[in-house]
This record gives C-alpha cells, sequence and structure tokens, in this order.
C-alpha cells in the first residue's frame, strides 16, 4: 500500500473494467475517483449480455466481494446458443454448458445489472459524471485533468478505462491498432416477443449465432425482453463512410442488408424492421499482437484502451475485469518498490495475456467470416 498511500488517483471511464479497479483500490483504501462522460448512470442504454468467465470476469467479482450481487442478478439459461444457417435451421444447440467443471461454466449477466452492482459498490461520490475528458498536462508528479466543461482535476496516478477510442492511450504509446478486416451493425429490438416473434422462439432466452456467405448476424436476448444484433461482413475500412447510408434510416439499412445477405430468409428481416432506434455501424479493430512500450510511474491504461479486439472471442470484458483486479493488486502490493515498478509488473502481463488473446479472437474473427465458419464452431462446441 505505500506506493500510493496519500496518492490521488483517477480513473477516465466508468465501464466494468474502471468500476471494478475502483471498487479494489477502494477496498484497500485507496484515494480513487472515476470521471465519466456520460451524464448519468442512466444515460446510456446497454448492449448485448456479458458472459464472465471463471478465471477472469468472475474471479475479479470474487476478489471485490460482489459473487452474493452477482449470484442474485444472473441470468439462468441466458448462456443457451445456437447455431443456425441463414435458412433458419438449427444447425446445433449447447444444452450441456453446466456439466463438467465448474471453471467451463460461463454464467450470462446483462450490462446494466453488472453496472449497478458495481456502482452500489463504491463509496458515495465516487463516480463524476458529465465529465467528458479532453487533456492532460503534467503537473508536480501527476497529471492536471482537463475536461469538455473546462473543469480541470489534479491526481498522481492516471488510468486509462476509456474504451476502444481513448484519449489517454497516445500519452503513453503511439501503435495503432489495425483494421480486421470485418465491419458490424449493431441494432435492438424492444419487446423482441411481440415485435420479433420468430427470431424471439428461436433465440429461446439465449444467444444465436447465425452463419452463412462468409457472413455472421449475432442475436442476444436480454433480461428485459429486448434482444440486441449484430450483422458481421467483411468489406474495406472505409464502407462506413463510403457506403451513402443512413444507418437511421431503418428501410435504407433493411435494403442494404437484403442486398448483402442474398438468398437469407426473410425471418431476419423482423430484426431491421422493428429495430427500436438508429443502427450503429462497427468496424472491428485489433491492437497488434508485439506491442510494448515503456512503463510511466504515474500513467497506465485498461480493457479496450490497452489491448482493442474484435468481440468474436467473448473475452472483452472479461479481460477488462482481470487487468483491473491485477493493476489493483499491483498498485497495492508491498512488493513493489515504486509506482514505476508496480505498473511494469501490471502492463508485462497484461500485455502477455492480451496479445495471445488477440490471436485467437483474429482466428475467431477470421473463420467466422469464411466457408469454413460452421466446421470452425463445431471445434468450439466439442472442447
Amino acid at each position: 500500500m505505500n506506493n500510493i498511500r496519500n496518492k490521488k488517483i483517477a480513473i477516465v471511464g466508468g465501464g466494468p473494467g474502471g468500476l471494478t479497479l475502483a471498487r479494489i483500490l477502494q477496498m484497500r483504501n485507496a484515494d480513487v475517483t472515476v470521471y465519466e462522460r456520460d451524464v448519468n448512470k442512466d444515460a446510456r442504454a446497454q448492449g448485448a449480455t456479458l458472459d464472465l468467465h471463471h478465471e477472469s470476469g468472475l474471479r475479479a467479482l470474487e476478489e471485490a466481494g460482489l459473487m452474493d450481487a452477482f449470484k442474485a442478478n444472473f441470468r439462468p439459461g441466458a448462456d443457451f446458443l445456437r447455431v443456425v444457417d441463414k435458412h433458419g435451421n438449427i444447425l446445433e444447440e449447447d444444452n450441456d454448458r453446466h456439466e463438467g467443471p465448474a471453471e467451463a461454466y460461463r454464467p450470462e449477466i446483462d450490462r446494466g445489472p453488472l453496472k449497478k452492482i458495481l456502482l452500489e459498490s463504491l463509496q458515495p461520490g465516487t463516480v463524476i459524471w458529465d465529465c467528458q475528458f479532453l487533456s492532460l498536462t503534467p503537473e508536480k508528479d501527476g497529471w492536471q485533468l482537463h475536461f469538455k466543461d473546462g473543469k480541470t482535476a489534479y491526481a498522481d496516478i492516471v488510468i486509462a478505462a476509456d474504451g476502444a477510442n481513448s484519449r489517454i492511450r497516445p500519452y503513453i504509446t503511439d501503435i495503432k491498432p489495425f483494421y480486421a478486416g470485418v465491419t458490424m451493425v449493431e441494432g435492438a429490438v424492444y419487446n423482441s416477443a411481440e415485435n420479433s416473434p420468430r427470431v424471439h422462439q428461436l433465440l429461446n432466452g439465449g444467444k444465436l449465432f447465425i452463419l452463412g456467405d462468409e457472413k455472421t448476424l449475432i442475436v442476444s436476448s436480454k433480461g428485459d425482453g429486448s434482444l440486441v444484433f449484430y450483422t458481421g461482413c467483411k468489406t474495406a475500412e472505409d464502407w462506413v463512410k463510403k457506403a451513402g447510408i443512413d444507418f437511421s434510416d431503418k428501410v435504407q439499412v433493411l435494403a442494404w442488408f437484403k442486398a448483402t445477405f442474398t438468398g437469407w430468409d426473410d425471418i431476419w428481416d423482423e430484426l431491421f424492421e422493428h429495430a427500436a432506434a438508429a443502427f450503429i455501424p462497427r468496424p472491428q479493430y485489433c491492437m497488434p499482437f508485439d506491442q510494448t512500450w515503456d512503463a510511466l510511474p504515474n500513467l497506465t491504461m485498461l480493457g479496450d484502451a490497452a489491448h482493442l479486439m474484435p468481440p468474436y472471442a467473448g473475452e472483452g470484458v472479461n479481460m477488462a475485469m482481470l487487468d483491473a483486479l491485477e493493476l489493483g493488486l499491483c498498485l497495492t502490493s508491498n512488493d513493489h518498490p515504486d509506482t514505476r515498478s508496480a505498473i511494469a509488473a501490471y502492463e508485462q502481463a497484461m500485455r502477455t495475456r492480451a496479445a495471445a488473446t488477440a490471436e485467437m479472437t483474429m482466428v475467431s474473427t477470421n473463420a467466422l467470416h469464411s466457408p469454413e465458419a460452421f466446421s470452425f464452431l463445431q471445434q468450439v462446441f466439442g472442447e
């Protein structure tokens, strides 16, 4: 604890990684503040469900003393998975996820309840809402943080938990991610039982992987009766800019889907016809597997800011929460002579772990958008 005694720690970003780190640090009596750009805790619609893994996300919750809260809020049965072809025929389903060792069980929780569990575990006033980070300037042995509304704050240590387009990462390294070759289009349907009945029935409270023609469509149920879905297909990196599609216009997006996913059953059209709001195009990026940088004594990063990768291996939130746990333990350990050493130890382990996961994720991303997509998933099911 000596390294951070009497030091102010700022975490920029209030996602699962940032909030987990705040909890871990507060349990060890650290002075920590989270700065989040959202106006309040309810400002943003929460995306797909998250499957937490024994060795990462669940381990972090266990260390954070939050497993009872998790067990009260997770969704039994939401880990049910069906692989379906483009015509709606079931190719495979995963009925045996609870057999075998507990380590293989990956319980699902919606993002909203997970965020609520983490927020309620923090001391009042820990999260400062409506704080959009702009820049850092060095001050004394730490940093002055500048926000869009003109406010500033001082911190001895700053941690970037600000996601894929991190504004803090460039202060640490100029290494940029590479385009992963696939663009996703995200949408959501509220009250899916009524608005998307055929897909809702096929979904059966779990997840669908729809494969065909080197394209994917992933659909996830949510505990509030809605569903979220993501198309995936190979495009040029600048496709979103050049496609000329207004992603707030259902008619245009449905026309694009029909033209691009030619020959797919019209069951999938109901997702686009009844989507709740604007669609979100998401070109997918991945950090280089061999990235490295020199550790700083007062600045580091976690989650997507550190090791962005596509979501096709389901590791993103788990890695962010494990980053948070390991960084929190390094900063509060007596094993390191100073903060630079603590941060260096964390970053070395994090990069090694992230490199292996990124390679695995790119294998999955490429395989799922190839003619061998189904045989690849069969191998995954067989593990």
